[in-house]
């Protein structure tokens, strides 16, 4: 056995000795022979790498998850899409921090998964996704995440609600709870469309609020749609919205009413039309009435009504009055002038002389449950939204922005307002 390994060694430097004769021409003759041990041992070799990579050869599915792995400021409404191309989804998990499972729907043909609800804000949460490609090779992948925070967000508060139904003079007001300074990049986010045609001109009044309003009052029965497009808007430096969202409501019968503080009588109209004439008592010659277009922003069956939160106190700091059951009370501004019933006066005042510390008032009865009053009969046939011009008082013209009273400026000075 030695002198056969002998052999054989000196037959290998043989065919060394003559590598370096024949050049190039030996080295292709070998590559085509098998009977080489030390040719035949390096394709061995690589085929068998080959082999085993083929073996592990990665899933085709390709995973994608937004917001990217350790995204901050993330949006709480499209945040969280997971995808995969040549592949469907087996599995996904989304979680709080802290453990929490957050729910999600997979799509029919198990390509997509997104959340079920609107995330969080300031909350990190964390995506393991799992896919399979035709041939049933798995893929991962995972990312975390944090939402936008407060401080770094903004919120637009607005009204009216969704699906509620108004009268014709409701604006579309909304009240952002930051100072916003990109006011055209904000109000391109905010469309306001009616089923009327209607145009449709958004205004600022200040830093936080914007109305909508068209040049005359919404069409009686139609439909007014508002569309917040706010997600990832930047609103003030790196500050961003985070609303994205259709809110539609239903303009109902057109009616204005007529307060007149010289002949103290109120005339209730729909469609153009008289339908009630009422006796009033309109704010005092010390304490007048605002002159000018009100709409109705809020309706109470009973409230309480301290002098003291408007500005009429005694000497001793207390409220001129204080009232704890007002009935059937209707907000005409912010500043505290309502329409609504009062039963304290003498029935006597009505008609004949103006009384309040600027109110409107109407004959009523205590416990707001007597349905023979005209300030029952006012609060169940009035909507908010619904229109009060009051005229003759002899004192200033309400401000715009003291309530929904936009209508007091005209169609150019409301225009003048828009930032697009």
């Amino acid at each position: 056995m030695e002198k056969r390994v002998m052999t054989v060694s000196k037959r290998r430097r043989g065919l060394t000795v003559a590598s370096a004769l024949l050049g190039g021409v030996l080295v292709l003759s070998a590559c085509s022979s098998g009977d080489d041990d030390a040719s035949g041992s390096s394709n061995d070799t690589s085929q068998a790498k080959a082999d085993e990579a083929a073996a592990k050869k990665t899933s085709e599915a390709d995973i994608k998850i937004t917001p990217k792995d350790g995204s901050d400021n993330a949006s709480i409404n499209n945040s969280a899409a997971v995808t995969v191309s040549k592949g469907t989804l087996t599995d996904v998990s989304m979680t709080t921090a802290d453990g929490a499972e957050v729910a999600g729907a997979l799509s029919a043909d198990k390509t997509s998964w997104k959340p079920s609800a609107q995330l969080e804000r300031s909350t990190t949460y964390k995506l393991a996704a799992e896919a399979k490609d035709s041939n049933g090779r798995v893929a991962h992948e995972n990312a975390s995440f944090t939402t936008v925070s407060p401080t770094n967000s903004f919120i637009g508060n607005f009204t009216p609600e969704d699906g509620s139904t108004v009268g014709v003079g409701m604006p579309v007001s909304i009240n952002f709870d930051k100072a916003i300074t990109n006011k055209s990049a904000v109000q391109k986010g905010i469309t306001v469309s009616s089923s009327s045609g209607q145009e449709v001109v958004g205004h600022w009044f200040n830093a936080n609020r914007i109305d909508f309003r068209p040049d005359d009052y919404w069409t009686e029965n139609s439909t007014v749609t508002l569309k917040l497009a706010l997600d990832g808007v930047e609103g003030a430096d790196g500050v961003y919205g985070v609303q994205q969202k259709t809110v539609t409501f239903k303009i109902g019968r057109n009616q204005i009413t007529y307060v007149d503080a010289k002949t103290k009588q109120m005339k209730v109209t729909q469609d153009g039309k008289t339908v009630k004439t009422i006796p009033i008592s309109a704010g005092s010659p010390e304490n007048k009435t605002y002159e000018g277009i009100m709409v109705m922003s809020e309706k109470f069956k009973e409230t309480r009504m301290n002098g003291a939160t408007v500005g009429f106190t005694d000497d001793d700091g207390k409220g001129e009055y204080d009232i704890k059951d007002v009935p059937h009370a209707i907000r005409l501004t912010n500043s505290g002038t309502f329409v609504h019933g009062n039963y304290w006066g003498a029935k006597s005042i009505f008609g004949s002389v103006n009384t309040s510390h600027g109110c409107v008032g109407l004959s009523d009865t205590k416990g707001a449950n007597d349905k023979g009053t005209a300030g029952y009969w006012f609060y169940n046939n009035s909507i908010v939204g619904d229109v009060v011009i009051v005229q003759n008082t002899g004192d200033k013209t309400v401000s715009p922005d003291n309530g929904l009273n936009g209508w007091n400026l005209s169609w150019a000075d409301w225009k003048a307002g828009s930032a697009v």
